[in-house]
């Protein structure tokens, strides 16, 4: 059975001409989400840490690095980090938005993928990785669950982003 059939699309959600693709029923599915975590550990090297983006893009990490081994690292929502931390501001399909990353002294090794849900413009992917850099990861890959092929990225959108499943 397709991963489609156990996602739905919320139409004009969170605004007027945007269609939420609802991974809920795949993510209470214990089946169909391990499989689906499976697929997409599948398509990448194994790094040192998964960098979750918040807050589905946790799920994701914390599953992959579960089964796959490697640490997960939170991309946060503003005012979420506690401690010393890097920042960057960036523009979303309907809005903007401030990501931040603690500040990590020492790391072992800093090769990293950076986890998400979905891709639509690929502004948030794109913060991520400048962030990522930026506190001294080593990114080797981007992943997503799905990717909305149909929905314009942003500008100078360069990144090679692995994904399960796409939406043309």
């Amino acid at each position: 059975m397709s991963f489609k059939n156990y996602i739905t699309e919320i139409p004009n959600f969170p605004i007027d001409g945007v269609g939420f693709k609802d991974l809920s029923p795949l993510l209470s599915d214990k089946k169909m989400f391990r499989w689906a975590v499976i697929d997409m550990g599948n398509l990448v090297n194994k790094p040192d840490y998964w960098i979750g983006i918040e807050s589905r893009g946790f799920v994701f990490a914390s599953a992959l690095a579960m089964h796959f081994g490697g640490g997960v690292v939170c991309a946060r929502k503003e005012g979420k980090t506690p401690t010393a931390k890097h920042t960057i501001s960036y523009d979303l399909e309907y809005g903007s938005a401030t990501l931040e990353m603690a500040h990590v002294e020492h790391l072992d090794s800093s090769r990293a993928v950076i986890v998400d849900d979905v891709l639509a413009t690929g502004g948030t992917l794109q913060a991520t990785n400048q962030l990522a850099k930026e506190v001294g990861y080593e990114i080797i890959d981007n992943l997503v669950l799905v990717d909305l092929l149909f929905v314009p990225r942003t500008e100078n959108f360069d990144l090679n982003v692995k994904s399960v499943i796409t939406y043309e």
